[in-house]
């Protein structure tokens, strides 16, 4: 991926995803100084999501916002948290970004039982090898029939990024930031934040 202009992420959230999973990508995408859109797939436009652990999260916008140019951006990342998870791979135009973006080369990530949304947009049967990926353990038999699952922290094939829940968040987002800012942005983000 060039890392010439400036990158747009969207992080989707619903209620009952996984905040930290959200929040630390959002937060390093942007010091990296990537534009990222809080998109929340909720059945009502207007409030907070609420998160697994009852955070509340106001969205940038809301799935269906006609204002949202979704093709104008390089990557889009679903966080994990079961009810949120669940929510967003049910959701048909969640399904058909996640698969229009991976057919455009453009970044797909998920997290945590958020992988199950690559497996819900088919993303595996446009390929001939079986994609490698990785999520929490719990959704693990949901996931290693139909892909090659991994165990790694993260794991990256292609322009597909997954990983595994939120201890592994920082390095995810940080994974995040090499592929779209390159890897003197990415180090230039996690020096001041202690992470090492």
């Amino acid at each position: 991926m060039a890392h010439g202009a400036l990158k747009r992420a969207i992080v989707f959230i619903a209620n009952g995803t996984e905040e930290m999973e959200a929040v630390i990508t959002v937060d390093v995408l942007r010091r990296a100084g990537i534009q990222v859109l809080v998109l929340a797939a909720v059945e009502i436009s207007n409030g907070p999501v609420v998160c697994s652990r009852g955070v509340k999260l106001v969205p940038d916008a809301y799935l269906g916002d006609d204002s949202v140019k979704i093709t104008t951006y390089d990557a889009v990342v679903i966080p994990g948290g079961v009810e949120g998870s669940a929510t967003l791979s049910e959701n048909p135009q969640v399904r058909s970004i996640l698969a229009d973006f991976y057919a455009q080369k453009k970044l797909v990530a998920a997290i945590c039982a958020g992988t199950l949304a690559i497996k819900a947009a088919g993303i595996q049967t446009k390929v001939s090898q079986p994609l490698r990926l990785t999520s929490h353990p719990s959704v693990k038999d949901q996931l290693e029939h139909d892909f090659l699952y991994k165990e790694e922290r993260v794991v990256v094939d292609g322009n597909l990024v997954t990983s595994r829940g939120p201890g592994t968040t920082f390095e995810f987002a940080l994974m995040l930031v090499s592929l779209l800012a390159g890897d003197d942005k990415r180090s230039e983000v996690a020096a001041p934040m202690m992470l090492a």
